[in-house]
């Protein structure tokens, strides 16, 4: 710094603890919601033991809540998937963590590898299905917490030039 500067910080800002902001014990934007998702998806050893696969239905745990959030872990083998839904009042963000899964909207259909998120809000239509031949896991955050999952008659299937790569 310029020595005749009229303005000198003396120390080091980190050490002035009344100016930085404490650190948030639980998420409360949706870049914090979907960071969780990425540190949980990362610490594979938290989820991966306590995944089982289901051939009837798709299996669920739920692996965390907070305040007014919670997280599920769900496991997904081959042609299982969701219908056409949404999460009622809660917002989301689904995070692939092993396998692949296809998400449906009116608009386009994404393959969704390891580490892909989707981020949602309230009202927003889609179709999770597993396509692949290898089985999936999948981690979810809704908040507020899933209270609501309404189903849509429509399916979500767009036409062949609507579709996007992954």
């Amino acid at each position: 710094m310029n020595s005749d500067s009229d303005l000198q910080i003396a120390g080091d800002l980190l050490e002035v603890q009344h100016l930085l902001q404490p650190a948030r014990e639980h998420p409360a934007t949706v870049a914090e919601f979907a960071g969780l998702a990425r540190t949980l998806a990362a610490d594979r050893a938290q989820w991966a033991p306590l995944v089982r696969y289901d051939a009837v239905s798709r299996w669920y745990h739920r692996l965390r809540t907070g305040p007014g959030y919670e997280v599920w872990l769900l496991s997904w083998v081959p042609g299982q998937g969701t219908g056409s839904h949404d999460h009622g009042r809660s917002s989301g963000v689904l995070t692939v963590l092993a396998g692949e899964l296809t998400e449906r909207t009116e608009r386009a259909s994404r393959a969704l590898t390891p580490g892909a998120q989707r981020v949602f809000a309230p009202g927003y239509v889609h179709e999770v299905v597993n396509d692949a031949i290898e089985p999936a896991v999948s981690l979810h955050i809704y908040y507020p917490g899933l209270t609501d999952m309404p189903m849509h008659s429509a399916r979500c299937a767009p036409a062949a030039q609507d579709v996007v790569p992954a």
